[in-house]
């Protein structure tokens, strides 16, 4: 891989880990806004440690290890953190599944924002689907069923892969909803204590990040790239929770972007898995043109 894709796909990952990952840095700064000083730090610093090495560290394993588990736990686990050729191609071979569950994992995840999740309008376009919310379980539905009968066609195992995207996405947005619900318990006044806010927020957080890790196989099926860049993404969301929180706020469009983005990369995704060639630098130029956009669009609002 030359030096140049390299370098865009971890800034693209970098970027994207971050931008999707705003949602928990509001929220882990409303909550430790309601702990003492020294559990902030723990939780600032060493708990750094803990969303960096073993969440975005762990999470790409148990997904190769997954995807493919003929290879073993141990080989998975090279793979996370080497380059073996032999390891790397058995897990480009096996890599529909993964495609399509994630691409299928991702779309999932745009048209809930889009039909059904509180937004600041960015688009035209956007606010009649809000208002049609109840379409999302159809088009959702048929959308899995289209992928599915075509899956079918190419490989039965890429079929369970889409359904178990699908799942995967359900199962984690009731542990989001759940997360929220406890937010505004955990900010208006609990008898909680801070070491158990420490660990809450610590599951919020590997929540939260399912959506960055499956993301980042759009950009790439190195692993070793996709450590590097989640987990940069990953310290940028700790600082800009201590200090620069309420900037991030003021940019009301970042969502979007990153809404869309992750609507691009299920595409690119899906149609990887179907055998479509899709040059490496596809995901983090569309990743930073798209959120690029945002940006600019949220500072014309300042």
């Amino acid at each position: 891989m030359e030096i140049f894709s390299i370098i865009l796909i971890v800034v693209g990952l970098i970027l994207f880990e971050t931008i999707s990952s705003i949602d928990n840095a509001v929220i882990n700064a409303e909550v430790l806004s309601t702990m003492s000083l020294r559990a902030r730090r723990w939780f600032l610093f060493y708990g750094l440690f803990f969303a960096v090495f073993v969440i975005r560290g762990m999470l790409p394993w148990l997904i190769v290890w997954v995807n493919t588990p003929d290879i073993g736990a141990v080989d998975a686990l090279i793979a996370t953190f080497s380059e073996n050729e032999a390891v790397k191609n058995k897990i480009e071979e096996s890599s529909p599944f993964l495609l399509v569950g994630g691409g299928v994992f991702l779309i999932f995840l745009f048209f809930h924002w889009l039909f059904i999740e509180a937004k600041n309008y960015g688009l035209r376009g956007e606010r009649f689907f809000h208002r049609h919310g109840v379409w999302f379980y159809a088009i959702v539905s048929i959308l899995l069923t289209v992928i599915v009968w075509f899956s079918l066609k190419k490989d039965p195992f890429m079929a369970l892969g889409a359904v178990v995207g699908s799942t995967a996405f359900f199962i984690t947005h009731g542990f989001k909803q759940n997360a929220e619900m406890h937010e505004k318990e955990l900010i208006g006044g609990t008898s909680m204590s801070d070491w158990s806010k420490i660990m809450y927020l610590e599951v919020i957080d590997a929540t939260f990040s399912i959506d960055g890790v499956i993301g980042a196989f759009a950009f790439t099926l190195s692993v070793p790239l996709i450590l590097i860049g989640n987990g940069i993404g990953a310290f940028v969301v700790r600082e800009l929770t201590i200090s620069n929180i309420d900037r991030i706020k003021r940019y009301v469009y970042l969502k979007n972007g990153a809404m869309y983005s992750i609507f691009f990369l299920g595409i690119i995704m899906i149609l990887d898995s179907f055998g479509v060639h899709i040059p490496q630098w596809v995901s983090p130029v569309i990743t930073i043109s798209v959120i690029g956009y945002f940006f600019y669009k949220s500072r014309q609002c300042l």
